[in-house]
């Protein structure tokens, strides 16, 4: 198709979270906290992760990509969001829609997979002690997280590319907050068969290979905490299992919910409050879940603390403490 005819809309209109006047102060001071909280933790972690010489191991390398990745994810979609509850025309212009497609997949694509990763980490680290540092090595981790990337980038770009080559001709209002898929290809005007069967399929088949992996990790690791003959041993790994399959099961039950429901069957509104979940939840709460009741981590906080970071450690011990208060 030539590039003239690849569309007649020039701007897409976000209908955003809600369209109810009286609830956009409210919401955007809501999400306002949320984002704040997110950028914060995020950044506490990226920081604590990279410059304390305990937390250099693998599990702590894949911990700050995902924090990375959560950052980015947040960033693409709480900035535009929350200027759009203090204007009253909600507007973006079709490339910055696209860009911000573009990049939204490459980050929770590239969170499927991280989770995944991680997962096998803990796979290794519990049922193969000794050949941690081997089988997990630099180089490992290097290749992994470059994978993860490589694959995440190209997946969204063949998919931002398949939605953005449909024609929009006719209304160019998004039903929802932020330039997503599914509603974008509700708008077009041209057979969206092909495109909405790729996307099904990639969607059906990074999740398929990314929850195998950590079903597989996690089936091993329980197995080989039953076979544990200390009793403080085992409640000590269920625990910390527990915490990393409540964030895996929340995010890739969303995005089953999201993704892989037939599209007869699919509400837009139910899809925004799933989409405010996984893109401004769950990077908020993933540092705590994953981090912040960790041994290693507090101590790295007061070692940074003793080291002249008081506002890092202030910071991060305080949201250590409201956690533990939420338990």
């Amino acid at each position: 198709m030539a590039p003239g005819n690849l569309t007649q809309v020039t701007e897409f209109i976000l209908t955003g979270v809600s369209d109810l006047p009286e609830l956009q102060i409210p919401l955007f001071l809501v999400f306002l906290l949320t984002y704040g909280l997110t950028m914060l933790e995020n950044l506490g972690i990226i920081t604590l992760t990279t410059v304390d010489s305990q937390l250099q191991t693998p599990m702590y390398f894949f911990l700050r990509h995902l924090a990375v990745i959560n950052l980015g994810n947040s960033t693409v979609i709480a900035p535009k969001m929350l200027v759009n509850f203090l204007v009253s025309k909600k507007t973006t212009s079709y490339y910055e829609c696209a860009t911000q497609l573009g990049a939204f997949l490459v980050f929770i694509i590239a969170e499927v997979f991280m989770l995944a990763v991680m997962g096998y980490d803990r796979y290794v680290a519990i049922c193969n002690p000794l050949l941690y540092m081997v089988v997990v090595s630099r180089w490992t981790c290097k290749l992994l997280v470059s994978l993860t990337y490589l694959y995440s980038s190209s997946t969204a770009t063949v998919v931002s590319s398949l939605v953005f080559s449909e024609s929009y001709c006719a209304s160019n209002v998004i039903n929802h907050f932020y330039c997503d898929s599914v509603p974008l290809l509700a708008l077009s005007c041209s057979d969206i068969y092909i495109p909405e069967t790729i996307i099904f399929v990639s969607a059906a088949t990074t999740l398929f290979f990314s929850i195998t992996i950590v079903l597989v990790s996690y089936f091993n690791i329980v197995l080989s905490i039953l076979r544990m003959r200390s009793s403080e041993g085992r409640k000590k790994a269920f625990s910390t299992c527990a915490s990393h399959m409540m964030a895996v099961t929340v995010f890739y039950g969303t995005l089953l919910f999201m993704y892989l429901q037939p599209r007869t069957s699919h509400s837009l509104d139910t899809d925004k409050m799933a989409s405010v979940f996984y893109t401004l939840v769950i990077p908020m709460l993933n540092p705590m879940i994953y981090s912040l009741r960790n041994k290693d981590v507090k101590a790295a906080l007061n070692r940074s603390g003793e080291r002249g970071h008081p506002v890092l450690f202030q910071f991060l011990e305080g949201m250590h403490s409201v956690f533990l208060h939420l338990e």
